[in-house]
């Protein structure tokens, strides 16, 4: 077995198709298969089932891939290290994180870094719900991670701050702030999609409350949410780090405050180059 099979066959899975992984990897189809065929072959048992239009894992194929894209992780990890220990600060650092985190919390976070450590690549893998950042992070796919406290979690952790969050509305609101959710309990929400980790904070928030948000929209985008509250489709909330500052909508903080802890995590403590990059997250400045 390969690393470079590893590769195929995470990418096959990743795209669903043997055609687009091949498009991806920059080989052709048959050299493609006949490689995910070898590694079957050592293996000693078949790892997809090639379905006419996809392809899925094989019982054997969902035991071995969590192992296999560690492998590859930890591989792109000893590069890194070797190149750190011969005296050259250069490479690749993946940090794993939340869509609306990297609205709002990384981009000052990043643009001092870059200045910082300008030979050292960032590479983001972004997630829309926690619960998916946790099960990437425990399958090794980055060095270090960014969102919430994850459950349960074994391995190194260190609390960087507190997000708030705020209410959108439209400019000409009667409301001011602070302002109790329950203002809004009868209103339809600008909310968002099932899928995006914020959804479950909303409901959570306002069942603190005592109420269930109607939705009068919900969006995928946590970046599109604060818009069309502020064209009067619904109230929103949204991480008070991703309105701008010239923003049109009237931003209202709200009593008592809605917010989330966000440390940084991975399995083990951090190397040096890692540990400068949690360091700079947590000097931020963003604690409420």
């Amino acid at each position: 077995m390969t690393l470079r099979q590893f590769e195929y066959l995470v990418t096959v899975v990743d795209e669903g198709s043997f055609t687009r992984a091949a498009e991806l990897l920059h080989v052709t189809q048959p050299a493609l298969s006949h490689q995910i065929a070898a590694l079957e072959r050592a293996v000693g048992a078949r790892l997809l089932d090639r379905l006419p239009r996809a392809v899925r894992l094989t019982p054997a194929g969902r035991a071995w891939l969590p192992h296999a894209r560690a492998a590859l992780a930890e591989a792109e990890r000893a590069l890194t290290a070797a190149r750190r220990t011969a005296g050259v600060e250069c490479g690749e650092l993946r940090v794993a994180t939340l869509y609306s985190l990297t609205l709002g919390v990384l981009p000052p976070v990043l643009r001092c870094w870059r200045a910082e450590h300008p030979d050292v690549r960032i590479r983001l893998f972004e997630h829309r719900h926690a619960d998916e950042l946790r099960e990437a992070m425990a399958e090794g796919q980055a060095d270090i991670a960014l969102g919430p406290e994850p459950v349960n979690w074994v391995g190194f952790q260190q609390r960087l701050g507190v997000e708030e969050f705020v209410i959108v509305l439209p400019p000409d609101t009667p409301h001011r702030e602070p302002i109790d959710l329950r203002a809004l309990a009868d209103v339809g929400w600008v909310h968002y999609a099932p899928g995006n980790g914020l959804a479950d904070l909303v409901d959570a928030a306002c069942a603190d409350r005592g109420f269930q948000p109607g939705a009068a929209v919900r969006t995928e985008q946590t970046a599109a949410a604060p818009v069309l509250a502020a064209s009067g489709l619904g109230p929103a909330l949204v991480p008070r780090n991703i309105v701008p500052e010239t923003f049109d909508g009237a931003v209202l903080r709200t009593d008592p405050p809605v917010r989330r802890t966000l440390v940084a995590y991975a399995h083990k403590s951090p190397d040096p180059l890692a540990s400068a990059f949690v360091t700079l997250l947590a000097e931020a400045g963003w604690d409420a």
